[in-house]
């Protein structure tokens, strides 16, 4: 099954490499976010590790995302990993530049726009204002600011560090307001959710608030309590 649409505000949830969400526990998790998207008209979409993308997607009716793509087209690149595997495995899009996976402005150029080819959607990750305007002139679906120092600390940048997602978002409008805006980096709680929104942005991109959590029901209903509201 793909699902295509997105709405917003969206709650993207990364897996990483994390063995919480890997294999059948990714598929798992990524049925629990299915059930409660669909109970309560919010969107949640998933980021599975690249090997189980087409195993995820085949079996639940969110959006799912790949964690990363390479800037290369099908053909002699062992390793690599293209838009148009990630196509077929059923992903509705891809992040690209996370912190921890870092690659260069000129390759984030070739993904963005070889993706629109494709009718793929694009999440590209940013640390500061500055990163995050160049970014977004580059047009992708959304940028996702998140200052790595507050990455898996379960300190909201949207608290730390609020004045960094209000200038992303001012910069955003200014240079391409098309692309929408979502809050990264130490989001844990329901809370930390209403002050991303807050601030401007359409969603927010989490890992470990969710993934490491005991209860994930109990851990995505917190988040999406203020959507609700």
């Amino acid at each position: 099954m793909v699902a295509t649409k997105i709405e917003y505000p969206l709650i993207l949830i990364n897996f990483k490499a994390y063995a919480e969400a890997s294999g059948k526990k990714g598929l798992q998790l990524a049925k629990v976010a299915e059930k409660l998207s669909k109970e309560y008209g919010v969107t949640i979409a998933v980021a599975p590790q690249l090997t189980d993308l087409m195993f995820i997607a085949q079996q639940v009716d969110i959006p799912v995302f790949s964690q990363h793509v390479d800037d290369v087209s099908p053909g002699s690149h062992t390793g690599h990993v293209t838009l148009e595997a990630v196509k077929d495995a059923g992903a509705i899009g891809t992040m690209v530049n996370h912190s921890e996976r870092r690659v260069r402005a000129d390759q984030i150029d070739v993904v963005v726009k070889r993706a629109r080819q494709l009718n793929l959607v694009t999440v590209v990750c940013t640390n500061t204002p500055e990163v995050t305007a160049a970014m977004a002139a580059l047009g992708p679906d959304m940028v996702a600011i998140e200052p790595p120092e507050l990455i898996g600390t379960g300190i909201p940048v949207s608290k730390a560090k609020p004045e960094v997602v209000t200038s992303s978002v001012d910069l955003v409008k200014k240079i391409n307001p098309n692309v929408k805006v979502l809050c990264g980096a130490g989001i844990t709680t329901g809370d930390d959710v209403a002050a991303a929104l807050r601030l401007g942005t359409v969603g927010v991109l989490l890992a470990s608030g969710v993934v490491k959590a005991k209860d994930w029901e109990k851990a995505i209903l917190d988040l999406i309590r203020p959507i609700l509201k």
